[in-house]
């Protein structure tokens, strides 16, 4: 008999707890997948090489689609473009310009997954990863430098955090961090970005 109530117990504290994330479904929104546009603009940076503390302004434009995998959490894949600015090279010894020609150039084609994990109704974090095709122009990393036009495939990664203003618009503030290196010439560049994002 102790054993039957035992069971019982056990099977409605089971089915309780197994009721909570319904509760919690219901109150989150029903699907938080779909298709998605944003675009970033902010500050770019190097911090190596001839263009050492060199900065400008760049932007990246996205789009692709998130599937729902819970309450709270959605992954997707994205596609993009950015351009992430000219930054003026530094002479090692006296920063002074180097050359007359002397500005990185950076831009290039993004593919990759991105993610979406809601901490509230209204705050999220986000983070995303992917190939770069990137093309550029730059000086190499030597005593005499020499300027070289460039392409390759390399990766990128970031994160944010975000504000939902409607359940289809949000802003957000964001890191990203672009590879691009290929024969002494390092151009990779980081940018800190403010971003609009519209959900259909």
């Amino acid at each position: 008999m102790k054993m039957k109530k035992s069971l019982l117990a056990l099977a409605f504290s089971t089915a309780g707890l197994l009721a909570v994330p319904a509760v919690f479904a219901q109150s989150a929104p029903a699907d938080n997948g779909g298709w998605f546009i944003n675009g970033n603009v902010g500050r770019t940076a190097i911090n190596h090489g001839p263009y050492d503390n060199g900065h400008d302004t760049g932007y990246a434009l996205n789009g692709g689609y998130r599937w729902s995998l819970a309450p709270n959490f959605s992954l997707g894949a994205e596609v993009g473009y950015n351009d992430l600015g000219n930054i003026h090279a530094k002479n090692i010894f006296n920063s002074q310009p180097v050359v007359a020609d002397n500005k990185s150039q950076l831009h290039g084609w993004t593919a990759g997954a991105n993610a979406h994990l809601n901490l509230s109704q209204n705050w999220y974090l986000s983070g995303r990863a992917g190939l770069y095709s990137w093309t550029g122009h730059g000086l190499s990393n030597d005593v005499n430098p020499v300027r070289k036009g460039l392409d390759d495939n390399s990766w990128y990664g970031g994160a944010g955090v975000g504000y939902n203003v409607t359940p289809n618009l949000s802003v957000g503030l964001n890191y990203d961090y672009f590879n691009a290196k290929k024969q002494n010439i390092d151009l990779s560049t980081d940018m800190v970005s403010a971003s609009a994002e519209y959900r259909f």
